[in-house]
């Protein structure tokens, strides 16, 4: 089965309407709002008390003054089920206003222990993630879960305890009329059920066509381009449409389930009514049924029906939100798995251990026999061993594939060598803080991505503490001022999404002030330079040289001006280093650098030559 069909899979699972276990996990957010929680409980048999009595007092109204025309205290009675009537809203009001406060503020604490979870993942958590799914956890999971406070189990528990007050007032007074009521409540269990059925298997039909369009959604607008440059744009629609009635379609069984429970337990109802109605007929001339307990009895049944039709709308939300709860609790459980199985590194290749004459210097990164694959018994290194000697540049170069910026991902520890060893700083970056050593450690990739703000916002993520000097400094030196001055804006011009707004080479400016106003001991460039166009990298060059200047630079590059300034070059092939030592060293062999060099050539002569006749 493959992965998204297990995503799916995953979507189906449906959990009880209540788990006492995910409530558990979810104490710890909710137990700092004790005090909403007090509240509402307190509120809870206030609310019931004021509801409850109401229809006594209806009672006694009828029974003791209008039946007999006694005007005589009527009026006190009237503003007494009146201040009922009005304390009954207010305890309401009060109970629903705590218990959505408790929900927010818990949420609240959900939402961020959440992303600060997601947020500290490796890179390996991401590739069996979907994003996607990650925004339904953070979004629309804990919403589910808070509404589960405003209309789910606290409030199950109040209608509840209702009920079993109803009850105790409709006994108290009167057993016959009480058991009359309570004929029909074996019926009314079969509809609960029968529609209880019908909705779990409905919610997780639901549930899976609601992953597939949120998939499919994803997909298509993440790739817009690529679906208008090819005139899909019909077809989308089409498809789109399709997934779109099998998720409406999805609703029938709940609404006919749910349409069908109200119908039929207000028919029930009504038939209670009408059993009331006719068990008094039949006891006319009895002193103790009175037009008062007869009224009072038709009220209460109405109060003692109006949750058990409500029922299907709270069973739909607790059974949601645990649902909602499960998956959440999975993801908070996701743990770190630094290495697989660790793997015996393969004995390299002659060609790939460096001389006495390479290895001088004290190395600032590197590389002992690592081993590594993305997946179980697929490597993509081999058994990579080179040093980065401190203030030296080294090149890494090789086909699309080779395992280049494999290296960078285990150097900055996003993921982790399952053989060997990867050392910066003369210690194994697993012994290594991961903040601690990303901090002396600035990466400067081909896909530049730019956050929402300003030019500086984005600059200041290499130090958040930079000052407007700091920033305007680091721009200037990698040549991004002139950038910003032909726009005719500064550093603080806004950036759009994804700095859609900016072209690939301006963004790349950017990203180089990102990474001087760090002021890194080391710099990776992992063809930082691939998609920069040419007025562009004629800024860059200018400020590249101050850029690496005094630093340790390991560099990931196809352009040969900046494989060019590498004082070492590792060519990798198949995950193996091939070859390695000086630039002209391996144009002597005329080995495979060699050939690489003169397709980078080509590529670059070619690029120029389109770039004169534009």
């Amino acid at each position: 089965m493959s992965d998204s069909a297990k995503g799916m899979d995953g979507e189906q699972v449906l959990g009880k309407a209540y788990d006492a276990r995910l409530m558990a996990r979810l104490w710890p957010f909710v137990r700092p709002h004790w005090r909403m929680i007090l509240l509402a409980l307190v509120l809870i048999p206030i609310s019931i008390g004021f509801e409850v009595a109401q229809p006594y007092i209806l009672k006694q109204a009828i029974d003791h003054h209008i039946a007999i025309r006694s005007l005589e205290g009527l009026g006190l009675l009237a503003g007494l089920y009146v201040g009922c009537v009005l304390l009954q809203a207010l305890a309401s009001y009060g109970q629903l206003f705590a218990l959505q406060l408790l929900g927010q503020r818990s949420m609240h604490e959900l939402r961020l222990a959440t992303f600060r979870h997601v947020i500290t993942r490796r890179a390996a958590f991401y590739d069996k993630m979907p994003v996607g799914r990650l925004l339904t956890r953070m979004t629309n999971d804990v919403e589910n879960i808070n509404e589960m406070f405003a209309s789910g189990v606290v409030t199950l528990v109040a209608d509840f305890a209702k009920l079993l007050a109803i009850v105790g007032m409709m006994l108290y007074l009167d057993v016959h009329l009480t058991l009359i009521t309570f004929l029909t409540l074996p019926l009314l269990v079969l509809v609960v059920v029968w529609a209880r059925g019908i909705m779990r298997t409905s919610f997780r039909e639901i549930r899976v066509k609601l992953a597939a369009m949120n998939t499919f959604l994803q997909e298509h607008l993440s790739g817009i381009k690529v679906v208008q440059l090819f005139g899909k744009e019909r077809r989308a629609a089409r498809d789109y449409d399709r997934i779109n009635v099998a998720h409406r379609d999805a609703y029938l069984g709940a609404i006919r389930a749910d349409s069908g429970m109200y119908a039929l337990v207000e028919a029930i109802g009504v038939g209670s009514v009408a059993g009331i109605v006719w068990y008094s007929g039949t006891q006319i001339g009895d002193s103790a049924m009175t037009v008062g307990l007869i009224v009072a009895f038709v009220e209460y049944v109405n109060k003692f029906f109006i949750p058990v039709r409500d029922f299907s709308a709270k069973y739909t939300v607790m059974q949601s939100a645990m649902a909602s709860a499960e998956r959440i609790v999975a993801l908070l459980d996701t743990e770190e798995h630094d290495a697989p199985a660790r793997l015996e590194a393969p004995a390299a290749a002659p060609s790939a251990q460096p001389s006495p004459a390479q290895a001088i210097g004290e190395a600032a990164i590197e590389f002992d026999q690592v081993v590594f694959g993305y997946r179980e018994g697929d490597e993509v290194l081999r058994g990579i061993s080179f040093r980065v000697p401190r203030g030296r540049a080294v090149a890494v170069v090789g086909a699309t594939g080779s395992g280049k910026s494999t290296l960078i991902r285990l150097l900055t520890r996003l993921y982790e060598p399952q053989g060997g060893r990867v050392l910066a700083f003369g210690r194994d970056v697993r012994d290594q803080p991961v903040a601690q050593l990303r901090q002396r450690v600035a990466v400067v990739t081909q896909d530049v991505f730019l956050f929402t703000g300003t030019v500086a916002d984005n600059v200041r993520l290499g130090r958040l503490d930079a000052t407007d000097e700091e920033v305007a400094a680091a721009l200037a030196r990698v040549g991004a001022d002139l950038m910003l001055a032909r726009r005719g804006v500064d550093q603080d011009a806004q950036v759009s999404e994804r700095g859609a707004n900016f072209s690939a080479g301006e963004r790349q400016l950017v990203a180089f002030a990102r990474a001087l106003v760090r002021d890194p001991e080391v710099l990776i460039l992992d063809e930082a330079t691939a998609h920069v166009d040419p007025e562009s990298e004629r800024l860059i060059e200018r400020g590249l040289e101050a850029l690496t200047a005094g630093r340790t630079n390991l560099i990931i590059a196809h352009r040969l001006s900046t494989i060019r300034r590498a004082d070492h070059i590792v060519v990798l092939q198949r995950g193996r280093i091939a070859e390695q030592g000086s630039r002209s060293e391996l144009l002597a062999r005329n080995g495979l650098y060699a050939r690489l060099e003169r397709t980078f050539q080509r590529a670059e002569d070619a690029e120029s030559s389109a770039a004169g006749s534009a």
